[in-house]
């Protein structure tokens, strides 16, 4: 198991009409490649989908093969007991270091034992030891690609 404690993330950028979302799927899934999380952030003209895949390199090359435009970016995926005021906890912690969080979203991996938060920092580096002082477990590429 890896021991790195950044997450790949891949962000597809999408014009807003209907199927954009569909053809992903469809493009990833022909390929061969598992979807562990996603979220959309859109405004009127486009949107960003942020992916975090069982293989990038090969959800890379196949959305790239279809005319899809793709970057790579690090997040930090953390773990947290699923139970009141963990959340508050885990952000208190980032906040209280003058941690700036460009965006987040939830992946609930299994209901009523943990959730698991992915961060995106303009400071990775500083986040993680930040994470790291406040004994917050922070996941690896593995950990989330394994299920």
């Amino acid at each position: 198991m890896s021991t790195s404690k950044r997450i790949t993330q891949l962000s597809v950028f999408l014009e807003n009409r209907s199927g954009r979302i569909s053809s992903i799927a469809s493009v990833l899934g022909e390929a061969g490649v598992d979807i562990r999380a996603m979220s959309l952030a859109d405004n009127s003209d486009f949107g960003i989908l942020r992916l975090i895949v069982a293989d990038n390199d090969g959800a890379i090359a196949a959305l790239k093969a279809r005319g899809f435009i793709v970057k790579r970016n690090e997040v930090v995926a953390v773990e947290i007991p699923d139970e009141a005021g963990s959340l508050a906890k885990t952000l208190d912690a980032i906040e209280g270091q003058g941690l700036n969080i460009e965006y987040l979203y939830a992946i609930i991996r299994k209901p009523g034992e943990y959730a698991v938060l992915v961060f995106r920092f303009d400071d990775v580096d500083n986040a993680i030891a930040c994470l790291d002082a406040a004994n917050i477990r922070m996941l690896s590429d593995a950990d989330i690609a394994g299920g």
